[in-house]
């Protein structure tokens, strides 16, 4: 990706690209498929029903019966959101007998949560 970093002919503070600033932004910068996917994770935690899943594995592993007791959804609602959960990888199940128990995914969902929260209690 190119980007005509050169001041204008007029001088502009308006128009006026910053070389530095723009070098380092471009080191940084990620392609399409890291945006798309980057903004699939958002956009599965932009519902509170959601939010409310998260919150609550990340503190424990919880089975579906236990996840309907805490977010106060039917069995079936429950299922449907750590389905999509689980397809974004937010999200791991086992087995054990005949119940499957959530967690968060890794630890960077754990930390991804918590830096969204304490962002909202410092506003």
């Amino acid at each position: 990706m190119t980007i005509d970093i050169s001041p204008p002919h007029e001088k502009s503070d308006e128009h006026y690209v910053h070389p530095d600033q723009v070098a380092v932004a471009l080191e940084h910068f990620i392609n399409d498929e890291k945006a798309g996917r980057l903004a699939e994770t958002f956009k599965a935690l932009s519902d509170p029903t959601r939010v409310r899943i998260i919150a609550a594995l990340a503190h424990t592993e919880l089975c579906v019966y236990d996840l309907t007791a805490v977010v106060g959804l039917t069995q079936s609602a429950v299922s449907h959101q750590l389905r999509l959960l689980r397809t974004m990888r937010l999200v791991k199940s086992r087995r054990d007998g005949r119940h499957i128990y959530y967690q968060l995914d890794d630890a960077h969902i754990h930390d991804l949560f918590h830096r969204g929260l304490d962002h909202v209690m410092h506003g």
